[in-house]
């Protein structure tokens, strides 16, 4: 009897297991890292790095190693497929495909782009305001990026002439352009072109001049400046930045008196500045760098623009003519102010318009030249963001801006300098949405150090805040970078699921001025993890989510800060988001041949430093990981990754797998083999990104549509 049943309790076994696999995933067998121990000695300090050899990109090894990881993501993740597909006809849905952008003007034309059904990218048009000619195509996009994963092209720019016009190309994501140059007349694209530079270029005003910079081939820092003549076809040196913590950028201003070099660090910076009508001539200094003292230039017919933070910690505006732009010879035209931080100027022939930020806020204030006072944009909503938006007319009589809330798409407005008014040029249309079905919220909550958060939310006004819904926050908080409260398409399938979706404005950020920066940075870099910790608590407390069904989402540097408070509060979080995420700090800032390591010394420390090596290792993510019950993970990377290297998030997650207590939680990394950074390209393909990581989280709910 027994052999009889024997063949029917495996079998009824065989489809148990079956219908375990399909609804969880969990059985497929997880990539299993080899050990290989790789001493690491600092400062009298050793450390066993067992996943140092993921560092090596051309290893087959390594590459198979990826592979199964990709592998098993998407074996586990196969009984989400239709969801997915769902998810992404959902938001793609939203967007609205034939479009077209506000013109600006610039000359005798005005510039705009326009999308088109089922293509991924924008097509770059002008018509002329002369001749009233029908519109010209400069760029088709989408016939450019064919056959690329990733595609990033920057907008044409044109000479003086409006004729030639060049533009940068990166088809990896790695941060490595080529310039290239089309005459418009003839539809021609020129036979010179300019390879592996930054991207990052402007014309002079005469003689066919470009200037560009160029970055260390190896580490990516931008270090050198050129002048490329269109004519003689000839590059030459014009400038080169020797301390690896500053970086070199070009631009210039509304006015096109001048050409400006940037040469910046996190914490000083200094100008060098040419008349644009005489692009060969000789740069000049306009104030020598001054440790910890940054200043940016503009000018107008008369005058130079400076803002600065000497003697202002939120920096101030300051005036000085064209002869003499030593420091001693500035005057100060708007004070500094303890609580407003001055982030933006932007200067035009009769009018100037300074971006502030106050109370977590961002500002627009327009002042008339000559004038000691203001006039200060009105906006609605208690949590918004504002931004200036594509301006190129110096003589222009308004400025333009870009407002959006949390529940509210992009809207352009253009503000008249003279009558104060704002009228709406354009507002993002949202298929099938409508803004007053949301609700978007401010809420302030108190660190244990009795620090106030400032919080952005929205969700669905038919949602009850009972706390039993699903609540997912999302922080970033390094580099000064505020993360304003801004709009998502995508983000409404969230919201009409029930989630509760809040970014916790983190210390790191410059959302409420300078010392908010300063106070998330180097030896106080903690205070980012623990505002991430009590925004979560206090979010709780207020019966805004659920205990148990808590997201958090960060990228990058906002990578960092999920693998830190995973660490520190891994019962708080049901599950994790970390995409391309700085997990291993000491590692990464100890080796200066990597892309931005030497100029991120002013932003985490140097570790060559013990007090800064010992502060870091006590909140790496990579080197704090133990035995502990981790939350539900996906981690997200690009192999050809220039800022955060794919083995950062590799050797996190073999480490993760190796020492998590509780097997049963979901640990996925999902790599992108042939982009960088920002992931792939394209308006569509961004969203099967967003799908997938909603799937995720569904998955761990069990919402199933």
């Amino acid at each position: 009897m027994k052999n009889l049943l024997e063949p029917i309790m495996y079998k009824c076994l065989f489809f148990v297991l079956m219908i375990l696999h399909s609804q969880s995933g969990l059985l497929a067998k997880e990539p299993n890292a080899t050990k290989k121990a790789h001493i690491l000695k600092k400062h009298g300090d050793q450390s066993i790095d067992n996943y140092f050899w993921l560092k090596n990109k051309s290893s087959p090894e390594v590459l198979d190693y990826l592979k199964s990881e990709n592998a098993y993501t998407k074996e586990v993740m196969s009984d989400t497929e239709k969801l997915r597909d769902s998810l992404y006809l959902e938001m793609r849905a939203r967007i609205k495909e034939e479009d077209t952008s506000v013109p600006y003007k610039k000359g005798d034309y005005e510039y705009f782009y326009k999308t088109i059904k089922n293509e991924q990218y924008p097509v770059y048009l002008r018509r002329s305001l002369v001749r009233k000619d029908a519109e010209e195509i400069l760029l088709d996009v989408n016939q450019m990026a064919k056959g690329y994963d990733s595609f990033h092209v920057t907008q044409p720019d044109f000479y003086e002439d409006q004729e030639i016009f060049a533009y940068a190309v990166d088809t990896k994501g790695d941060r490595v352009n080529t310039i290239y140059f089309k005459d418009q007349k003839s539809g021609k694209i020129l036979d010179q072109k300019i390879e592996n530079v930054t991207g990052d270029f402007v014309w002079a005003k005469s003689k066919k001049i470009i200037f560009y910079t160029k970055q260390d081939p190896k580490t990516l820092r931008s270090e050198k400046v050129f002048r490329y003549d269109l004519e003689t076809k000839k590059s030459t040196l014009i400038y080169v930045e020797k301390d690896e913590k500053f970086e070199v950028g070009i631009y210039k201003t509304l006015a096109d008196k001048f050409i400006y070099i940037t040469i910046n660090s996190s914490l000083t910076s200094e100008i060098r500045y040419l008349n644009s009508e005489n692009p060969t001539g000789q740069f000049k200094i306009f104030q020598k760098r001054q440790k910890d003292v940054i200043y940016g230039v503009s000018e107008n017919d008369q005058n130079f623009f400076i803002t600065t933070n000497d003697k202002a910690r939120n920096f101030r505006i300051m005036q000085t003519d064209f002869g003499h732009t030593g420091k001693i010879h500035w005057k100060e035209l708007v004070p500094h102010r303890p609580d407003v931080l001055i982030e933006g100027l932007l200067v035009f022939k009769d009018y100037y318009v300074i971006s502030e930020r106050s109370n977590g806020l961002t500002q627009i204030q327009v002042r008339k030249s000559g004038e000691t006072t203001g006039h200060y944009i009105d906006f609605l909503d208690p949590a918004y963001t504002v931004a200036l938006s594509r301006n190129e007319d110096y003589q222009a009589s308004f400025v333009r801006y870009e407002f959006e809330s949390m529940n509210r798409p992009s809207s352009i407005f253009d503000f008249t300098f003279e009558t104060k008014k704002s009228e709406l040029k354009k507002e993002k249309e949202v298929i099938g949405y409508q803004s007053d079905n949301y609700m978007s919220k401010r809420m302030m909550a108190t660190a244990k150090d009795g620090t106030k958060i400032p919080i952005s939310l929205v969700y669905s006004k038919k949602l009850a805040l009972d706390g039993t819904n699903p609540l997912f926050v999302y922080g970033y908080g390094s580099y000064g970078m505020s993360t304003d409260p801004y709009f998502s398409s995508a983000r409404v399938s969230l919201l009409d699921r029930g989630f509760v979706f809040a970014i916790i404005h983190v210390r790191g950020g410059s959302e409420m001025g300078r010392y908010w920066y300063e106070d998330g940075k180097f030896l106080k870099k903690k205070n980012t993890f623990t505002d991430f910790i009590d925004g979560t608590e206090f979010l709780l407390k207020e019966k805004m989510g659920s205990p148990s069904k808590v997201f958090a989402n960060g990228g990058s540097a906002g990578g960092l800060l999920m693998g830190a408070v995973m660490n520190i509060r891994p019962d708080l979080y049901t599950g994790i988001i970390a995409d391309v995420p700085f997990v291993d700090v000491v590692t990464t800032m100890l080796d200066s041949s990597l892309p931005l390591t030497t100029g991120e010394y002013e932003e985490w420390g140097n570790p060559n430093d013990k007090q800064y090596y010992d502060y870091m290792k006590s909140y790496s993510p990579y080197d704090n990981v133990t035995v502990q019950d981790y939350p539900h993970l996906l981690v997200t990377t690009g192999l050809n990754d220039s800022q955060v290297s794919y083995w950062e998030p590799a050797k996190w997650v073999a480490k993760l797998r190796e020492l998590r207590s509780n097997q049963s939680k979901l640990l996925l990394l999902k790599i992108e083999m042939e982009v960088g950074h920002g992931g792939k390209s394209g308006r569509f393909e961004y969203l099967k990104e967003e799908a997938f990581s909603d799937a995720f989280i569904f998955k761990i709910l069990n919402i199933k549509n």
